[in-house]
């Protein structure tokens, strides 16, 4: 082979690996950066399952509004796998990526670690308790900085719950309250729920749980201290351990109520509160509109639109209990 020749040869070699390096190279970018155009959303969240219901309700959300995944949007999904402290390396990830807007999940301590994380990257919660009064949001007419979202809070929502449980059961005079202090927004409650005790005239007992590991022993207390009925504070460790809440209400004959449908569904007497799938799909409406160039200081924190009422009958004809016909009416749903 002469010298021409050889290097001909070298050069077709040459090029060959090029192109077997850019093909390797090119999967790689992609996965580095959304296509040109595309929206790129980071999404937090508490559970460790992803899809979930939660994620699903806002994507359907994108979905009316002719978003469509790939085209118009990518989703950065981060999960805690269900500890909280996880929270701020997440949304530290996330501002590294330099995602377009942040969309906080299940609840205070994931937004309180967008918050913290960046200033400028635009963050939407999807359901916290009491925005002002931590300090997430100036007001809920002008939130302020670069958050706003969706609050829990509608008038009178947490002592609602006591109300209800008190016509439900019109005996109950010592009511414990399930709560879990390392959530920040046990304040609210701590705040709303003695006022209406005292009108309702029954005595508040509350009991302590950070962990599941500790439920057992605020399972020994909430007996010794003999509560006729029981409230699960809002916490995501709880609605992940419904189940096991439910049974220990049952070897107790104790009714319950919980803001989440899923306590009645496990064995629970009754939950009332926000529709919190509906809200997480109306967090898609915010987050349009970021996207379209609206800043969140100027864009009022929303509040629930509609409300849950739902009852396990047959933990109610377990415990005896009979439901008033102007409860039963009120309901979304009655579990038989």
């Amino acid at each position: 082979m002469g010298a021409c020749q050889e290097r001909l040869m070298n050069n077709r070699r040459k090029l060959i690996i090029a192109l077997g390096a850019g093909a390797l190279v090119a999967p790689l970018a992609s996965l580095a950066q959304a296509p040109t155009g595309v929206s790129r959303i980071g999404y937090m969240a508490l559970p460790s399952s992803t899809p979930n219901a939660r994620l699903a309700a806002f994507m359907q959300g994108l979905r009316e509004l002719g978003y469509l995944e790939g085209k118009n949007f990518v989703i950065e999904y981060r999960s805690a796998e269900g500890k909280y402290d996880r929270f701020p390396g997440l949304a530290g990830e996330l501002v590294r990526l330099n995602v377009d807007v942040i969309v906080s999940d299940d609840g205070t301590e994931s937004i309180l670690a967008a918050k913290n994380a960046t200033r400028t990257i635009p963050i939407v919660f999807t359901t916290v308790n009491d925005p002002v009064a931590l300090g997430i949001v100036a007001s809920l007419a002008r939130p302020g900085g670069n958050v706003t979202g969706l609050s829990l809070q509608s008038p009178d929502t947490i002592a609602k719950r006591l109300q209800l449980l008190k016509e439900i059961v019109p005996g109950a005079k010592r009511v414990g309250l399930l709560v879990n202090p390392s959530n920040s927004s046990a304040v609210t409650w701590l705040k709303e729920l003695p006022p209406a005790a005292k009108t309702l005239g029954v005595e508040l007992l509350f009991v302590e749980a950070r962990s599941p590991a500790e439920l057992d022993g605020a399972f020994a207390e909430i007996a010794r201290k003999r509560v006729d009925s029981l409230i699960l504070f809002d916490d995501a460790m709880f609605i992940a351990q419904a189940s096991r809440i439910a049974t220990f209400a049952a070897r107790l004959t104790l009714p319950t109520m919980s803001g989440y449908s899923v306590l009645p569904q496990s064995g629970g007497l009754v939950s009332y509160g926000p529709n919190r799938l509906d809200m997480v799909r109306r967090a898609a409406t915010l987050v349009e509109k970021i996207l379209k160039g609206a800043k969140p200081a100027n864009l009022p924190v929303e509040q629930p639109l509609k409300f849950d009422l739902v009852i396990n009958g047959k933990t109610a004809k377990a415990l005896g209990i009979e439901i008033p016909n102007m409860i039963l009416v009120q309901a979304t749903k009655v579990i038989e």
